[in-house]
């Protein structure tokens, strides 16, 4: 590069060598000695054409390269050749790393010597014409002949080597380059392509939210209600075109196009939702995801009978699943409340067609013996939570709790694990629902075992759970009379399991009967309201447990 930011010769001759061009592309002689191209001003042997003008290696703006060290220290003084001529110093513009511009004269001899990239190259002594560098300028004769043939010395003297930088350094300033234009066209590119992928989003937002090109949609007034089933794992469009087909929106991606700008939808869960018809995808979003929206949501305790049950001692009301399914089946339509009623459900549950009500195949012979139809469902509808449709008839209410009550109860492995506890499925349910009764859940095994050891040996039951599930009455105490009542249910009066569960057990329930806990143990008894209950293997040690338990006052009646 020249002093004033150009690189090399400025003329246009010098531009059409391009930027990267090789002013000093050439080749070495056997000697070693590197020989420029032939040039107007060079022949083919790299010498100085006379009259053909300066070289530009002559230029005395051009870069030389040297290695760090080189020429340390201030420039040389220059001897005058001859008396007449003024002392000349030479200055040499700094260069970064130590490196610096080197300053020629045109007359000086050394340049015969040539130039390598680290310094003086050492010259060819035995060749004429190569002087040595010990020798000064001043032996040089001053007469006009000898500054004559000196002069044409100078023309003819040795071409200098190359400097500057070498093949491979040019070679990697190209690449470099060309690996910045490259990436300023990648960037410009990618720039592009960002600015289309923008541009070509909002298009699609605008044209599918606000746009000409949206889905048809209602705009009220708003019509009769609608129960719309949300199923587990069903995707955003799946539920539009179930809002559709319900009337609800006038299309499927009116509803799509609201629901995915609304981010309650995440907190939607599978159920059923009332939601008004005839009114737009934005509404219907609302609708759904206000918590009252969703009905006939159903949760089931442990333990829970079908009717409802009176507590002995507060007076407090139990509400049994009958009730608990007509409150979950009420929903607002146009200001006009609508519920299935106990009355209604009391009376599909006793429906002697089970299959309609879906009671499973291993269960439907003793429910066909049933003496009380209207309990005849105790125990199939499984402790839990529920969805279901409240705008449905109470047969079909009724026929979706059992059916998936029974997919539960066949998943513990009931239907397998029976013969091995040598009792039917369905007495296994019935065992199941005493065990939920009687005793907590850490002593469901040992209770599930006393129960099976005494149906064994005909020994009755003799639980007081029994007694109270005739009267729907409930104390952890009975009265002798109570216990003297004859049903089909109280286990003081005959021997065997009741002719129905008396509750709808839990799942922990009836796998502790499934594998109950190895044990000879016969008697067990609750001695105070935590629930402590101790086991007997013989008569006479249930009697020292049960003395305890009337001590601690829990086996008062309050009759």
């Amino acid at each position: 590069m020249s002093r004033d930011g150009r690189y090399g010769d400025d003329t246009p001759e010098a531009r059409q060598g391009g930027m990267f061009s090789d002013p000093y592309a050439g080749h070495y002689d056997p000697a070693g000695r590197f020989i420029p191209p032939a040039s107007p001003q060079r022949d083919e042997y790299g010498q100085h054409r006379p009259g053909a003008g300066r070289h530009p290696d002559d230029d005395p703006t051009n870069v030389l390269h040297f290695e760090e060290g080189v020429f340390d220290g201030p420039p040389p003084q220059q001897e005058a050749p001859f008396e007449d001529e003024p002392r000349r110093t030479r200055h040499d513009d700094e260069y970064v790393g130590g490196y610096s511009y080197a300053h020629r004269r045109e007359d000086d001899h050394y340049a015969a010597a040539g130039y390598g990239e680290s310094g003086y190259d050492e010259p060819d002594y035995d060749e004429p014409g190569v002087f040595d560098r010990t020798e000064t300028i001043a032996a040089i004769p001053a007469d006009d002949d000898a500054d004559a043939e000196w002069r044409d010395d100078d023309d003819d003297r040795a071409a200098p080597a190359a400097v500057g930088a070498s093949a491979v350094q040019r070679a990697e300033t190209t690449a470099s380059a060309k690996r910045r234009k490259r990436g300023k066209v990648v960037g410009s590119l990618a720039a592009v392509l960002l600015l289309i992928v923008v541009v070509g989003g909002g298009y699609f937002a605008y044209n599918r939210f606000l746009g000409p090109g949206l889905p048809p949609d209602f705009t009220g007034p708003a019509g009769p209600v609608a129960i719309v089933q949300v199923h587990p794992g069903e995707t955003a469009s799946e539920i539009s075109s179930e809002v559709a087909d319900k009337g609800v929106t006038a299309s499927a991606g009116a509803f799509y196009n609201a629901a995915v700008q609304n981010a309650g939808m995440n907190a939607v869960h599978p159920g059923f939702y009332a939601i008004p018809t005839n009114i737009s995808g934005v509404d219907a979003v609302t609708a759904f995801v206000a918590p009252e929206s969703r009905v006939g949501a159903l949760v089931i305790s442990e333990g829970r009978q079908l009717h409802d049950i009176r507590d002995v001692n507060t007076g407090a009301v139990r509400k049994g699943i009958y009730t608990l399914i007509a409150e979950a089946s009420c929903y607002d339509d146009a200001g006009v409340t609508q519920c299935l009623t106990y009355d209604e459900l009391v009376a599909a549950g006793a429906n002697t067609e089970l299959d309609a009500l879906g009671v499973p195949v291993w269960a439907r012979d003793a429910v066909a013996q049933v003496p009380n139809r209207e309990r005849q469902l105790e125990g199939l509808i499984a402790a839990g939570s529920w969805d279901f449709d409240p705008s449905a008839e109470p047969t079909e209410v009724l026929r979706t709790l059992v059916t998936g009550s029974a997919d539960r109860y066949d998943e513990t492995g009931i239907a397998a694990a029976a013969p091995t506890v040598g009792l039917t499925p369905y007495e296994m349910l019935v065992a199941a629902s005493l065990v939920e009764r009687e005793a907590m859940p850490d002593d469901f095994a040992r209770v599930a075992r006393v129960i099976l050891n005494r149906l064994e040996i005909d020994q009755m039951l003799q639980f007081d759970s029994t007694v109270n599930y005739a009267l729907d009455e409930t104390e952890l105490a009975t009265t002798d009379a109570d216990r003297a009542r004859v049903t089909p249910w109280n286990t003081y009066a005959s021997v065997g399991l009741p002719a129905t569960p008396i509750s709808s057990p839990s799942i922990g329930a009836l796998q502790a009967v499934e594998n109950p806990e190895p044990g000879e143990w016969t008697y067990f008894v609750t001695i105070d309201d935590q629930g402590t209950t101790l086991f007997a293997d013989t008569y006479e040690e249930h009697l020292v447990n049960t003395r305890l338990a009337l001590e601690s006052g829990i086996l008062d009646s309050g009759r």
